[in-house]
């Protein structure tokens, strides 16, 4: 009976892995992207922040200008990816057989990750920006 049970839900098992390995895939690329895109600014502001370093700016207030200035980006796409979310799903509810809107929990839980991997991805460019020496800095301009 376990075989007969295990064969019938092996295309749906086959799907839902193939799912979750396509939105890992979709995660891990949309943090390379919000770290390279960060890492650019960051790389381009290199004098900006050597000047604020000379001028007594602290490392904390550089991580969090950098960190800000990235996370913006990333929220303002969160704020617009959580309201057509929710207007598609609406729309969709009463065309697919078993969609429910009502999954708040995994809205969460989806919200949580992309934040998290956006948070590490901006991090890294403002730990970074934050370890600038100010001469070598001022030097390359």
């Amino acid at each position: 009976m376990r075989a007969l049970i295990s064969d019938s839900i092996a295309d749906r098992r086959f799907i839902v892995t193939l799912l979750a390995v396509t939105a890992a895939l979709a995660l891990l690329m949309s943090a390379a992207g919000v770290y390279g895109v960060v890492s650019h600014a960051t790389s381009r502001r290199i004098s900006e922040i050597g000047v604020r370093i000379a001028l007594g700016a602290s490392p904390s207030s550089v991580r969090l200008l950098i960190f800000r200035q990235g996370f913006s980006a990333v929220f303002l796409g969160l704020a617009i990816g959580i309201g057509l979310t929710l207007v598609v799903m609406r729309m969709l509810s009463g065309d697919v057989a078993g969609l429910e809107t009502s999954h708040s929990a995994t809205l969460a839980v989806s919200i949580a990750v992309v934040s998290l991997a956006a948070a590490i991805a901006c991090w890294i460019p403002a730990r970074r920006a934050a370890r600038v020496d100010p001469m070598a800095a001022l030097r390359c301009e």
